[in-house]
This record gives C-alpha cells, sequence and structure tokens, in this order.
C-alpha cells in the first residue's frame, strides 16, 4: 500500500429459494410397466403448491416451503500490516498475551462493526508470523529475525481460529519479492538476505529485494504458498502491490537485474527487457493462482494492485504506471482471469481531477473479462478530504452503484477505523448497519451442502430451536430466519452457533415460524429447512 511517496504495504446475488416438493408429500414413484405390456406408466403427480400463508400448512408436518428473505451480500474487510509494525503487532517487544490482547481487540472492532474478512500480513519481507521451516521469524514479531515468541506460539494459527469464531474470513497477505525491509533491523545469518543471497539484491535506500526473473526466487515464494496453504485453514492468499520496486526505492536507478537479463539474452531471448521483466510476473501470477486451487480449490487468490494501470486510461489520468515502474501488467490478470479477487488501490477522492474514483473503478470494471470479483481499496486512513468518514461512506456507495450485488470494498488500514472517531459510528449507522454474508465465487466448484435438519422444544414462552447437518466440515456459517406476524427477519450466525432461544411474542409480534440454512466458505447457500411454529 503506498501512502505518498513511500509504500508500506500496511476483501447479492440475489438468493433465488428453489421450490421442491414438501417432506410430507413425497412424489408418488411413477409404475414400472410389464414388458411387452401397452399398459402406460403412471405419471408423477405435480408438484405441490407452496404458500407463506401460515394457514395452508399441512396439520400432518410442521415443515413446508415459503420464499424466504434474500440474504444481504458485500465483502467488507480491513487490511493489518505487520510489516513495520504499522498495525499489529503495535510493538516488536510485546509479550505473547499483549500480541493476543491487541488481535483480539481487533476482531472484536471488526465483528462488531460488521465486516467480515481480516487480510493479515504473514509474510511482510521474507520472514514469517507462523511456524515455518523456510524463513524465519519476523523481525516484526520478536525484535529479531529468527527468534520465536516464548512461550512459543502460532500467530497465524491464533488469527484464524479467532478470526473464524467471530465469522470473519482470514486472508493471509504476503509481499512475494521483499527480501528485507530497512525497517526490520541489521539482516543476521538467518535472513532470507543472507541464505539466498545469490538471487537477493540490495537498493539504494537500503531494502533488498528478490530477483523476480530468477528461477529460484518464483521456486522459493511457491514453495512458501502452498507451505500455508496446505498447512492452514486460511480463505485466501493475497498479494499486494509490489512486484518490481517503486523507482523511488532504488533513487531512480534501474533495477539491477543485469545477471538474469544477460542470461535470457545469451540464451535467446528476444523480448524487450521491460516485457521481459512484465513476462516475469505474469507467469509467476499464473503459477500461483494455480497451484493454491491445485492445492485447495476453495482457497482464493486476491491481488491488490496499485490503483492506475497506466496514465490515460481512462482519459484524462494521471499519475504513475505500475505497468512501466513496477513491470506488473495488473489489467492482464484480470483479463486472463488469474485472480478471484482484484482489489485495485483507489486511494483518491471521489472529486480528484486526475485520479477519479468512479472512473477508474469503472475502468477497472470494464476490463473485468473472465467476471472475478472486483473490490477495490479504500484510503481509510489518510485520504485527503475534509471530512474523511463521510468520503468513505459515499466511496463505498459509489462501488455499490458500480458493482450491483458483487460489491465489496477493503479499507486500508484497519488504523483508518480508529483514528478517526467519526469512521466506525459512520459505517455502522449506514453502509454497514446490517451483517453481510460475501459475495459467492460461482467460478470454484464446490462440494454441495446437505439440507439441515431442524429440532424445536416448542415449550413455554420461548422456542427452543436447534440444528444440525451432516457434511458440517464444509460449513462455515449459517444464516437463521424467524418470522414473526407473517415478517421474515434475517440472522448471521457463526459455525459455532447450534442452538437458540427465540422468543414466543416480540415487541407485540407472535413467533410464527422459524427457517435454517448452511452458508459454506464460499458463500453458496445449502438448501433450507422451515417449521412452523405452533
Amino acid at each position: 500500500m503506498r501512502m505518498n511517496t513511500l509504500k508500506i504495504i500496511v476483501l447479492s446475488g440475489f438468493f433465488t429459494s428453489f421450490i421442491a416438493c414438501s417432506t410430507q408429500n413425497s412424489a408418488v414413484k411413477a409404475s414400472t410397466p410389464v414388458k411387452n405390456s401397452t399398459k402406460p406408466a403412471i405419471p408423477k403427480p405435480p408438484l405441490p403448491i407452496t404458500s407463506t400463508d401460515p394457514s395452508a400448512i399441512p396439520p400432518k408436518d410442521d415443515t413446508f416451503r415459503t420464499n424466504l428473505p434474500e440474504i444481504k451480500r458485500e465483502f467488507r474487510g480491513a487490511w493489518i500490516a505487520s510489516v513495520a509494525n504499522i498495525n499489529w503487532p503495535s510493538r516488536n517487544n510485546l509479550s505473547v498475551d499483549q500480541q493476543k490482547a491487541e488481535a483480539i481487540s481487533m476482531l472484536d472492532m471488526l465483528k462488531d462493526n460488521n465486516f467480515n474478512a481480516v487480510i493479515f500480513q504473514v509474510r511482510p519481507s521474507a520472514d514469517a508470523l507462523y511456524t515455518s521451516n523456510l524463513e524465519p521469524w519476523s523481525y516484526f514479531l520478536t525484535g529479531q529475525t529468527g527468534a520465536a515468541p516464548y512461550p512459543n506460539y502460532d500467530p497465524l494459527q491464533f488469527w484464524i481460529e479467532e478470526s473464524h469464531k467471530r465469522g470473519l474470513e482470514l486472508h493471509v497477505w504476503l509481499n512475494p519479492y521483499r527480501a528485507h525491509h530497512s525497517n526490520g533491523g541489521s539482516p543476521n545469518s538467518l535472513s532470507m538476505v543472507n541464505k539466498l543471497s545469490d538471487i537477493v539484491i540490495r537498493l539504494k535506500n537500503g531494502m533488498y529485494w528478490f530477483d523476480p526473473a530468477d528461477p529460484k526466487t518464483q521456486g522459493h515464494v511457491s514453495n512458501v504458498v502452498k507451505d500455508i496453504v496446505t498447512r492452514y485453514d486460511i480463505d485466501a492468499v493475497h498479494f499486494d502491490d509490489y512486484f518490481y520496486p517503486y523507482a523511488t526505492y532504488n533513487k531512480g536507478a534501474d533495477f539491477p537485474d543485469n545477471k538474469t537479463w544477460n542470461a535470457y539474452v545469451n540464451n535467446g531471448g528476444t523480448l524487450t527487457r521491460a516485457d521481459w521483466r512484465r513476462d516475469n510476473v505474469n507467469k509467476f501470477v499464473e503459477r500461483i493462482y494455480k497451484e493454491i486451487h491445485a492445492e485447495k480449490n476453495y482457497v482464493r487468490f486476491g491481488i491488490s494492485p496499485f490503483g492506475i494501470w497506466k496514465p490515460g486510461y481512462p482519459e484524462g489520468v494521471v499519475g504513475s504506471s505500475q505497468y512501466d515502474e513496477l513491470y506488473a501488467d495488473a489489467k492482464l490478470w484480470l483479463n486472463k482471469g488469474w485472480v478471484d479477487y482484484f482489489s485495485p488501490q483507489l486511494y483518491w477522492p471521489i472529486e480528484s481531477k486526475g485520479q477519479p474514483f468512479e472512473g477508474l473503478l469503472n475502468w477497472w470494471k470494464s476490463e473485468n473479462t473472465m467476471n472475478r470479483h472486483l473490490w477495490p481499496g479504500l484510503n481509510t486512513v489518510e485520504i485527503k478530504t475534509s471530512d474523511r468518514p463521510t468520503e468513505i461512506k459515499n466511496q463505498i456507495e459509489i462501488s455499490r452503484q458500480v458493482l450491483g450485488k458483487d460489491a465489496g470494498e477493503i479499507h486500508w488500514s484497519i488504523a483508518g477505523l480508529t483514528k478517526n472517531a467519526n469512521m466506525l459510528p459512520t459505517l455502522k449507522n449506514g453502509s454497514y448497519k446490517e451483517k453481510a454474508l460475501v459475495p459467492k465465487t460461482p467460478w470454484i466448484k464446490a462440494i454441495p451442502l446437505q439440507t439441515p435438519t431442524l429440532f424445536i422444544n416448542n415449550n413455554g414462552n420461548f422456542a427452543q430451536i436447534s440444528w444440525s447437518v451432516k457434511n458440517i466440515k464444509e460449513v462455515f456459517q449459517w444464516v437463521l430466519f424467524t418470522q414473526y406476524n407473517g415478517i421474515w427477519e434475517t440472522e448471521i450466525l457463526t459455525l459455532d452457533q447450534l442452538s437458540r432461544e427465540i422468543p414466543k411474542n416480540k415487541d407485540g409480534k407472535v413467533l410464527n415460524a422459524v427457517a435454517i440454512k448452511a452458508i459454506d466458505r464460499l458463500g453458496n447457500e445449502s438448501d433450507y429447512i422451515a417449521k412452523k411454529i405452533k
């Protein structure tokens, strides 16, 4: 994520209920005709007519079919940066208990304000905020590269468990090519700067960078990603906007990759140097996308590129060109569908003439030929405007208008939600007034969810309800529907919520019925079961 000149990194569709045979009126099986007989098979009876009128419920059974309300959908994420201790941990000398307390406070804040995703930076610079045999413990976690937390624990595993408890997705955010950050202390013997010195380049600002053209770089980062995907119950892998470094990192000098460039030319390469660099990144992005899905098909891959592809796209846009400076052809990745979600960093105000928020979002939408998720990054921390909360609220509303029922956004960063006292109230009382499921990802094939079983104990002033499903390992959340005086209400519940006590009378309204359905980690819905309350 770029703030000013130095970039430091710091995620509905209409639900259609399917009308099926009621469980108490199963269709009569057609008879099998006798061989050589002219007697026709008995036809199946038509499907029963459904009704939302409680008086139409058959008396023999309390299950029934109805039209449930649409479930609100929108991706609402926040970046949590570990590099330079920007967000978490706030210092590199916190105790384990202090680290955990900070994490829980952040996650509670997101849950209470109706967010549904966390983009957590676990690899800021060829280091790890998780147990790894490939790279050392992060300096930003313990104050010393390679030093484990004491007492030892796995921060990523902790973040995953605590996020999922709160119904939040956990996306692991990795910086693919940065080998060492200038704020990360001096590289020691455990640093990848020394362990992989043959593929690491020192830049003039003190940063160290992997050479993106070196096959050893690509193989190492690929192994890091696969290791995380294999061992952890994550929901997505996330890359930011750093590919080849920004020119300021090397004080305007060209990236020093003569070794790999000369090898390419000597082996008969015909691309220009700029096209060759872009080709290196293109092949890497495609590789990572395919490898993630080969390992776990349901784990999504997202990239958050710089908000401008090239100046002049769309007409009138000015600013840096990621295509020419970072050698990142982000438009191509979107055109090819090498991402599951795409979050261009649209960090400028709506009224910006050279970088108009709505104009840029519409342009990226026009390039989304494979219909992937397009969820812009918003500069919630320091967008240059006199009323930041109102500006962010308005950008969310524009995104909803442009993107329709696949809308969403990611806030840079979680600090932006707390630095301004009016930010969270503005969102909670406006755009994020209701909880929302993430949009579905229809291009990823998922295991169909089974219909839950619903149990009701109907004694006293409360209906005691509970539910279960056989393939619960595929479930991420539940949606509970309650009907009072013929009007359905919707509530999104976490996986561990398997029962509920529901008042039969609420605000003078009578409880008529309840329904439940399961939601998987891709936002897909099971069929529902509905029961009347007598």
